[in-house]
């Protein structure tokens, strides 16, 4: 999932994210958060901060 989002991330960087990447990574938010059974959007929220605030969930 972390993938996912670099994956993500990196295109939306350049200007040129794709429907299938942004398609991908929701449905395997939607697929996580189902199973563990939590919220879509806690998860996506911690994903989205792990990927692009890197230094500050680290440090």
């Amino acid at each position: 999932m972390i993938a996912l989002e670099r994956s993500a991330w990196e295109e939306i960087q350049a200007g040129r994210l794709t429907v299938a990447t942004a398609t991908a990574v929701q449905a395997r938010l939607t697929q996580f958060a189902a199973e563990a059974g939590v919220d879509r959007y806690t998860v996506e929220m911690r994903l989205k901060r792990a990927v692009r605030h890197a230094e500050t969930v680290e440090g």
